[in-house]
């Protein structure tokens, strides 16, 4: 067997990660462009779900194709708004693919984005997007409102990790259609947002709870938080359209 010498090893070892490094690079920077537009298609899909405007896609030939005309045609505006209930420079939709940094900044200094919707009768609805912590990784969504910034038109969840059957429930229709027609503002005018309830026990009356899901309590725990804590910054937003 022929012995090779430390320095053979050493060398042959350094070649061999430069020449693998500059491959994944290589390759991460040909899969850049196809990673962001599914990013923005998973983006633009969800915004659209949130309102009910995405029938037809399964059959759409060009799935891309579909939900860009579709976004273009339904979403007929989009801003920022900071804490305040002003509105800012800035592009809402870059925002929202960044949202997690934005999150990261203090309450005060994040960049809010809206989407509007206008429906067939010429109601506004707004957009808004979600996220925060499940039990395993995190969650998010979007949650579209109706004019009168108060009641629930729909809205979408998703998640990164879940538990299967208990809390990755919160992306299936049955759980996210009980938050239709809630209310995030009580009859004072105070911001309270929507409970989740453990147990099967929301009354269908009450305007600002819904049922969570069985044997995921800290998921649907974390999705009352985030729901809370994503849309509680746009209060002076909401309050400010309804004055206007």
């Amino acid at each position: 067997m022929k012995n090779f010498s430390n320095l053979y090893i050493f060398s042959f070892s350094a070649i061999m990660v430069i020449i693998v490094a500059a491959l994944l690079s290589f390759v991460s920077e040909e899969l850049r462009p196809m990673q962001e537009r599914n990013v923005e298609l998973e983006k633009k899909t969800d915004i659209l779900r949130s309102v009910n405007k995405t029938e037809g896609m399964a059959e759409a030939e060009n799935k891309d194709a579909f939900v860009a005309d579709q976004f273009n045609e339904f979403i007929s505006e989009s801003f920022l708004v900071n804490s305040s209930g002003d509105v800012v420079d800035g592009n809402a939709f870059d925002v929202t693919k960044e949202l997690k940094a934005e999150y990261d900044k203090p309450v005060d200094q994040r960049s809010l984005p809206v989407f509007i919707y206008n429906d067939e009768q010429g109601n506004k609805k707004y957009i808004i997007p979600v996220r925060g912590k499940g039990l395993w990784g995190q969650i998010w969504g979007y949650v579209a409102i109706n004019d009168d910034l108060n009641t629930i038109y729909g809205t979408v969840f998703d998640h990164a990790k879940e538990t299967p059957g208990l809390g990755a429930e919160i992306n299936q229709d049955w759980f996210m259609d009980e938050f239709k027609g809630k209310k995030i503002f009580d009859d004072k005018g105070e911001f309270i947002s929507v409970e989740v309830v453990k147990g099967g026990g929301a009354d269908p009356a009450d305007p600002h709870a819904v049922d969570a899901i069985s044997g995921g309590t800290i998921t649907s725990k974390g999705l009352e938080d985030m729901l809370r804590d994503s849309l509680g910054p746009y209060v002076k937003f909401f309050k400010k359209q309804m004055e206007s």
